[in-house]
């Protein structure tokens, strides 16, 4: 099977290392982030969505409309708009690139970061209403004449869009979490379904959490899976290794000087994160720094489990060899975003992708030609 790359389209320079150096909406940092990840041969970026930060969408249809085919993650909370104007948004940023728009919906993870925008609801009540507001936004990319929805968390009436996907029935649907709800929800509704880097066992068993989620909810067909890592790449392991402690070295400096609001909790110092993702990768942390080829959890521990936190460290072939470990597992996006956001999606392009793409293409081809396919990937 194909792999793909999924970078970072950050609106600035910031990183948990470096604090930003001009506006959150630097428009010129914005554009050459993403055209250097177009230039090394990534497959999409993500424009990240954050209570007080730039508006992800409209971010997006500038860099969509200036480079002609890197793909858009464009990641939405559905607590901030109803899925009536939301289907039109996405349906519009489809129309400026040409079809290449995959949507990652965000339940939220954490009560005081969705406090922030009014969202009141329970964790579990925001799950059902994601799923409703997935399929609500599904229906109208799909539906010509005018309906009415009596749910749940929404109703509306004779509602029908005048504007319409690229990609029919629509574009791809992303989806994460970690917890029981979370697998209930992706597996029902994704196309995608993402998950933080963990050790190669947890990874596949929530692989197969998320397969059974599809099945129970009568698909026959199953998610794709993404893992998100943060490589630390350099010409030899030894350098590698130091790169590594510098960063850590770099983040707990960062945070200790107050700068840094928590990722997770929403609260600075904030010892233990309501998310279940974060409380795994905690959990994997004080269990031990290193794991399987080139798992590092330090960068986790020091920033508190905050999102995409563990690292991959090693040479370019090292940090390679470890993804395709992940890609044997039925892994086909992997998700990479360093700490020198620019100069790290430059060298990881330069030196890791292509190594990846070989190896894969090497694999896919011995499949082939044995009638097999990777077991992990159809089990």
């Amino acid at each position: 099977m194909p792999v793909e790359f999924l970078g970072i389209a950050a609106t600035n320079d910031g990183s948990e290392t470096t604090p930003r150096s001009g506006a959150a909406f630097d428009k010129g940092y914005t554009l050459r982030l993403a055209r250097a990840h177009e230039d090394h041969d990534w497959d999409r970026v993500l424009f990240a969505y954050g209570s007080g930060s730039p508006d992800p969408a409209p971010a997006a249809a500038y860099v969509a409309s200036r480079l002609d085919h890197l793909q858009i993650l464009l990641a939405h909370r559905p607590n901030v708009s109803y899925p009536t104007f939301a289907a039109k948004t996405f349906a519009t940023l489809d129309q400026i690139s040409e079809g290449r728009l995959t949507v990652h919906f965000i339940t939220g993870g954490n009560d005081h970061e969705q406090g922030r925008e009014g969202d009141t609801l329970t964790k579990d009540q925001r799950y059902a209403r994601t799923r409703e507001y997935i399929r609500i936004v599904k229906k109208i990319w799909t539906t010509r004449d005018p309906f009415d929805h009596e749910g749940e968390h929404y109703r509306f009436h004779d509602f029908v869009s005048d504007v319409f996907p690229v990609q029919q029935p629509g574009p791809n649907v992303s989806f994460g979490g970690s917890s029981p709800a979370a697998y209930a929800a992706g597996g029902a509704e994704a196309d995608i379904y993402c998950l933080w880097g963990e050790p190669l066992a947890e990874t596949a068993e929530q692989i197969e959490a998320v397969k059974a989620a599809a099945r129970a909810a009568g698909r026959t067909d199953v998610p794709r899976i993404q893992v998100a890592f943060r490589p630390i790449i350099a010409p030899t392991e030894e350098l590698a290794w130091e790169k590594a402690h510098r960063t850590v070295g770099a983040i707990r400096e960062w945070r200790k000087g107050g700068l840094v609001r928590h990722h997770r909790s929403g609260i600075r110092g904030a010892a233990t994160p309501q998310n279940t993702g974060s409380q795994r990768l905690i959990a994997i942390a004080e269990a031990g720094e290193r794991y399987d080829r080139a798992l590092w959890t330090p960068t986790a521990a020091a920033t508190g489990g905050a999102g995409n936190s563990n690292a991959l460290v090693g040479t370019p072939e090292t940090v390679a060899q470890a993804l395709l470990d992940y890609y044997d597992l039925g892994v086909d996006i992997l998700s990479a975003r360093g700490y020198d956001l620019l100069g790290d999606a430059i060298d990881f392009g330069r030196y890791v992708i292509p190594i990846v793409r070989e190896e894969v293409a090497k694999r896919d081809a011995a499949w082939a030609a044995s009638g097999t396919q990777n077991a992990a990937v159809n089990g």
